[in-house]
């Protein structure tokens, strides 16, 4: 009698990546796509937007990848997910799975990669706000998260917009304004980002 197969053993996480300079500068421009659910997931309850990808995300095509990105290890702390997700060589298969079967999406208000987000002119994130916009009406998310208050005032040109729950929501969804994960942010920490991310996350019923 044969025996029976050796069960095959999970693919491994892949050990992280390091790009040299010329490496990322061709990434510049790219674009990433989006992180929203497929069929047979859950509705999206909470939708993160950056303000664009950087060349370390267009590289990993993963959102929020740059090693020391404050993004994951905050939504860990807050609850938001209940594994820990090490994106810097690439979200594996099973972290996106995770997040959307906590009705966790995300987007950005500019598409373009660039190396800082400084590069984007007011025209660039009026036009993604608008996209923006177009996308949250189509999936209708319980709260759209936006992170970074400078990029939000240019982009929905509201300048005296303060971070927090917003008046006006976007037709069904609530509007939030929380702090950017960037190591450049750098009064915020992996604690304060989980207590914002945490009252976006409580108003969407993620946790």
């Amino acid at each position: 009698m044969p025996a029976p197969p050796v069960p095959a053993e999970p693919a491994p996480r892949r050990t992280p990546t390091r790009f040299t300079r010329a490496e990322l500068e061709s990434f510049r421009d790219a674009r990433v796509p989006d992180l929203l659910p497929g069929a047979g997931d859950p509705p999206l309850r909470l939708l993160f937007v950056g303000i664009n990808p950087g060349l370390w995300t267009a590289a990993t095509q993963t959102h929020f990848a740059y090693p020391g990105n404050r993004f994951y290890p905050a939504l860990l702390e807050a609850g938001i997910v209940t594994q820990r997700i090490d994106p810097a060589a690439g979200m594996t298969d099973d972290d996106r799975r995770h997040l959307r079967s906590r009705g966790i999406g995300i987007s950005n208000v500019a598409p373009r990669a660039t190396a800082k987000a400084s590069e984007l002119s007011t025209e660039e994130l009026r036009e993604g706000g608008t996209a923006l916009r177009a996308l949250v009406e189509r999936e209708a998310p319980r709260v759209v998260a936006v992170a970074g208050i400078t990029a939000y005032r240019t982009a929905f040109s509201l300048p005296k917009a303060v971070p927090g729950r917003q008046p006006e929501p976007w037709g069904a969804s609530e509007l939030w304004v929380v702090p950017n994960p960037s190591g450049l942010n750098a009064h915020e920490t992996v604690a304060s980002l989980a207590v914002a991310y945490g009252e976006a996350a409580r108003a969407a019923g993620v946790v």
